[in-house]
């Protein structure tokens, strides 16, 4: 288990890596932020399909058994792997109420299966504390360390769900990848990619949802 970790930490990045300036593994998404009854978000449902030669990559260390595919034990190893690694990057799940970043619970359970040769991801994420359906708020998903693109590939794969949401405007955000570089040339420096996981510059290039309610 230990040694399947340090695999599944390395893809994702979450360890130091050399200087990695692109992504290497991508991921489609689908993001629902779905509100409560109490006028508070109340939990933010995943989906990931990643892309095939990760996920065949995946298929090969953890297919114990070598019969080429994964059973349930072998996919629930991996589900128990990923909540492990994304633990202290907030499960590339992140809210702000009003600017302030609000942390996201460790998710009950990771769900996994595998598919047309892709590795599909679902779990719902909750925040640590409440978030009243007010203000501005901002969702999205990425990996703070660039090493894993994770794309929307539809505005309407990033929704709001819920009847809290109704006199709520939002819209979807694409950061131009090349404006992005040219407003923070200060910030991207050959340091910030020799040690991308101590920043969080990921998040200036992430897709996201706005909601101004």
């Amino acid at each position: 288990m230990g040694k399947r970790l340090a695999m599944w930490a390395a893809f994702l990045s979450l360890a130091p890596l050399p200087a990695f300036a692109h992504p290497h593994i991508f991921a489609e998404a689908r993001l629902e932020v779905v509100a409560g009854d109490d006028g508070n978000v109340a939990e933010l449902r995943n989906v990931w399909r990643f892309d095939d030669v990760f996920s065949s990559s995946v298929l090969m260390d953890f297919d114990t058994n070598s019969d080429l595919k994964l059973d349930h034990s072998e996919l629930h190893e991996i589900a128990e792997t990923i909540r492990t690694s994304l633990a202290d990057y907030g499960y590339f799940t992140f809210i702000t109420s009003d600017g302030a970043p609000v942390p996201v619970a460790k998710p009950d359970n990771f769900h996994v299966d595998f598919k047309d040769h892709q590795l599909l991801v679902f779990f719902v994420a909750k925040p640590e504390k409440k978030v009243p359906i007010k203000g501005n708020l901002s969702f999205g998903v990425h990996d703070p360390t660039l090493y894993t693109a994770i794309d929307f590939a539809k505005d309407d794969d990033i929704v709001v769900e819920g009847a809290g949401f109704q006199k709520c405007k939002h819209k979807v955000i694409r950061p131009d990848p090349d404006e992005v570089i040219a407003q923070n040339q200060s910030s991207l420096t050959e340091a910030f990619f020799n040690d991308p996981a101590g920043t969080d510059m990921g998040k200036l290039f992430a897709t996201r949802l706005e909601v101004t309610c």
